[in-house]
């Protein structure tokens, strides 16, 4: 069960704010999800952007959590970068402000978090690293390039069985600004909006 506040947040989720075009560069994922599915496999999606910091822990954790709103099965969201650096705290607050519930589990250069979309789910464990690391998998999986430059600097992903770009604009560039903290929301809402699109279409 997921939090209320969460459930909340989810059912507030407009989708006919989301354009045409926006659709069709969402319907891969949606193709991959539905064919893993019907053949009874796991529906692995490893979220790809260039740090791991920002857009791929959003989507990954908005991914699994809608997943589980739309009670489909066997789906496993990860994320990773073409380098590590560190999970970005506005980025995590984001989160909190929809209703998950964070944890620093280490808080090193490159902290691990717990986050929480309900009290009896499993934590989905946040840090920044690469799309290859042995905390992702290695086969059988949907690699989602969530950034331009990553979409263009991984042109082959080892073991993706489908690679989909599906890019958004970066909050980063309203760091340090008044603007910050109502960018990375705004960036967050609209994450988890094309993703409800996604799994709504899952029969």
């Amino acid at each position: 069960m997921l939090y209320k506040d969460i459930i909340t947040q989810i059912e507030s989720l407009d989708t006919t704010t989301i354009s045409e075009e926006r659709k069709l560069i969402v319907t891969p994922l949606i193709d991959f999800v539905k064919s893993k599915k019907e053949a009874k496999e796991d529906i692995r999606i490893n979220f790809i952007c260039t740090h791991n910091s920002r857009r791929s822990h959003l989507s990954q954790v908005w991914a699994q959590t809608i997943a589980a709103y739309f009670n489909i099965k066997n789906v496993f969201c990860y994320s990773g970068g073409t380098e590590a650096t560190a999970l970005f705290p506005m980025a995590a607050k984001a989160l909190t402000t929809s209703g998950f519930k964070i944890e620093t589990i280490s808080n090193e250069k490159n902290p691990v978090y717990s986050i929480k979309n309900g009290d009896n789910n499993h934590p989905i464990i946040g840090f920044s690293k690469k799309y290859d690391d042995s905390f992702n998998p290695t086969s059988k999986f949907a690699a989602v390039l969530t950034c331009s430059s990553a979409d263009q600097g991984c042109p082959f992903i080892a073991g993706a069985e489908k690679r989909i770009p599906i890019t958004f604009e970066d909050p980063k560039a309203f760091d340090n600004t008044p603007q910050q903290e109502e960018k990375y929301q705004e960036r967050s809402i609209q994450i988890a909006t094309e993703l409800y699109y996604v799994f709504s279409k899952i029969k």
